[in-house]
């Protein structure tokens, strides 16, 4: 993905970046995973992707979304992964603000927030990748500003020795040049 495009998005690229959102909808991963794939299918970056679906094309899919989730709450309760009580007196459900452009308030129940959570906890070896890797940037970085304190210090001390060789050098000139005149003999006619 060396190219990443920027121009204008087609009708094309918004219908695929619908249907594989709402294919990632679907089968219980995330929209981040989504647009990564899309990304990479259209040469965009997940960014891109993440800002066009939910800035203009999710308002267009907003049925399809509804029964994709459906879809994912009945594709788990089949695979056994439906853990709370499917009683309406013990659906557990709760109001949490999910910042968007619109800023609405959606229903999470606890199954979602149980299918989070295990999502998180498959995904934490890789947090922790990614935190020792930081770590390992951040020696590095420290690591690298203290040899370019160094260098800086060298070049500043080359850079004096230069001077003071340029300086010389001139002296020198103006010695040889004094010499020259002192030798040369004065032409009589």
């Amino acid at each position: 993905m060396s190219n990443l495009r920027q121009d204008a998005w087609t009708k094309d690229e918004d219908a695929i970046l619908a249907e594989i959102t709402l294919r990632h909808i679907r089968e219980g991963s995330t929209q981040l995973v989504a647009f990564e794939e899309v990304g990479e299918k259209l040469s965009r970056t997940p960014a891109a992707c993440g800002f066009r679906w939910n800035s203009l094309i999710r308002k267009q899919y907003e049925k399809a979304i509804t029964e994709a989730k459906k879809v994912r709450k009945e594709r788990n309760r089949r695979n056994g992964k439906h853990f709370a009580s499917q009683s309406s007196d013990h659906a557990f459900t709760f109001n949490a603000e999910v910042t968007s452009k619109n800023e609405r308030v959606k229903n999470l129940s606890l199954n979602e927030i149980i299918l989070y959570l295990q999502q998180l906890q498959t995904e934490g070896p890789s947090a922790k990748n990614l935190e020792s890797e930081n770590k390992a940037l951040l020696s590095k970085l420290q690591h690298m500003k203290k040899e370019n304190g160094n260098l800086k210090n060298k070049l500043e001390k080359i850079s004096k020795e230069y001077e003071t060789v340029c300086r010389d050098y001139k002296e020198i000139l103006q010695l040889m040049e004094r010499a020259r005149k002192l030798t040369e003999v004065p032409v009589r006619n």
